[in-house]
């Protein structure tokens, strides 16, 4: 199975030996970090620091002209990460004989939010999301979609992978979190993620619905919630909570503004790519899902895109939907976590791609190789070889 290793380019850029190092993994790829939202990082290798924070989203090689006079654009990097940080690394890494694919987050972005209030979803209680931009609001589609021609198609890459196209909701560790008070499950994460900025309200109009009732049922369903009750999980959950004719309708409108976002974001990729670029999102396939890995219909989006990176962290399962498609032109990239002190399991990562390969998974993506401590990616090493 071809392995790729995700790589930010401050772990690369300045360290001569990062290329080689990454290489001697047995990896064939490197997925590198071209469009990034803020974080804070170890770089436990580099021969001039340990920690790097990147401050804000950022693209992390200069912008071009599309962007002058628009009200939403993206933001250069800091020292974190100056210049063209990104075709540096890529560079390096492409003369270690590593082929080079882009990651590129896009409806992640924390500092739109703060800079442009409005473009952020909004939940049921007039709260805002500054890390979630609305997918619904035209601008920011529009925003979106070019920074994702833009991001994707840097100079020497082989293909893209897109994350966050799609809703984001609640779900997102900000600064010191303390969000976990109350377990709210899937049922009440899909509510919470609900948006109600005019955008939206006028799509649920479209769909038959009248915003503010659905705001109020909103808040009376998570009412139980909010004192104790346990929140079911999976979709029956949500219709119970919020009633199934309000549930199923409010899922169609998200469903449908996700899927014509990542046509029109894969459609701009490949107008702007050359020949043989592949295009992957990060994937989750249950569609009302929020995140990084955007909820998808796995049939439909395979025949968007060329494939998926779907999370594995906690088990193969999400790959079967995907699988079953039985589409032997696409890509199925089983992403697992191989850093022990962020959950991973390295050990046992032989045993975990067997598994992901017996499910039909075509490829293997490794987080973080950038992270990882030298016992981790030893780990790796090890299992890539008996693979």
């Amino acid at each position: 199975m071809k392995a790729s290793a995700f790589v930010y380019p401050w772990d690369v850029d300045g360290d001569p030996e990062a290329p080689a190092r990454i290489a001697a993994l047995g990896v064939a790829q490197v997925t590198l970090a071209a469009a990034y939202h803020s974080t804070r990082a170890l770089t436990p290798r580099h021969p001039r620091h340990r920690v790097v924070t990147a401050e804000h989203a950022a693209v992390l090689y200069p912008a071009d002209d599309r962007w002058k006079g628009r009200e939403l654009r993206p933001h250069a990097a800091g020292d974190w990460a100056p210049g063209d940080a990104f075709g540096r690394a890529a560079a390096a890494l492409a003369d270690a004989g590593l082929e080079v694919h882009t990651w590129v987050v896009l409806a992640h972005n924390s500092r739109l939010g703060a800079e442009h209030p409005h473009t952020s979803v909004v939940n049921a209680y007039g709260d805002r999301y500054p890390w979630a931009p609305c997918i619904a609001q035209p601008a920011t589609r529009a925003y979106l979609t070019d920074l994702a021609a833009e991001a994707a198609v840097r100079p020497g890459a082989r293909g893209t992978e897109l994350e966050s196209l799609g809703w984001y909701g609640l779900q997102h560790l900000h600064a010191h979190d303390k969000t976990g008070g109350v377990g709210l499950g899937d049922a009440g994460q899909y509510l919470m993620g609900l948006c109600f900025c005019p955008s939206c309200r006028e799509g649920y109009g479209r769909h038959g619905l009248d915003a503010d009732e659905l705001a109020a049922a909103v808040r009376t369903a998570l009412e139980p919630v909010w004192r104790g009750a346990p929140s079911d999980g999976a979709w029956p959950g949500i219709e119970r909570l919020l009633g199934e004719t309000l549930a199923r309708a409010t899922r169609a409108y998200r469903d449908e503004t996700a899927r014509t976002l990542q046509e029109e974001a894969v459609a701009a990729v490949r107008a702007a790519a050359p020949d043989g670029f592949q295009v992957l999102l990060h994937a989750d396939p249950v569609s009302y899902h929020a995140g990084a890995n955007a909820g998808v219909d796995p049939a439909h989006i395979l025949s968007v895109a060329d494939g998926v990176v779907v999370p594995c962290a906690g088990g193969t399962g999400p790959l079967t939907p995907f699988t079953r498609q039985d589409r032997t032109d696409a890509v199925v990239a089983a992403n697992f976590t191989v850093v022990s002190g962020m959950g991973g399991s390295p050990g046992t990562l032989a045993a975990d791609a067997a598994e992901a390969r017996r499910l039909g998974a075509t490829e293997l993506r490794l987080y973080h190789a950038g992270l990882a401590s030298d016992s981790d990616l030893e780990a790796v090493r090890s299992a890539l070889a008996s693979l």
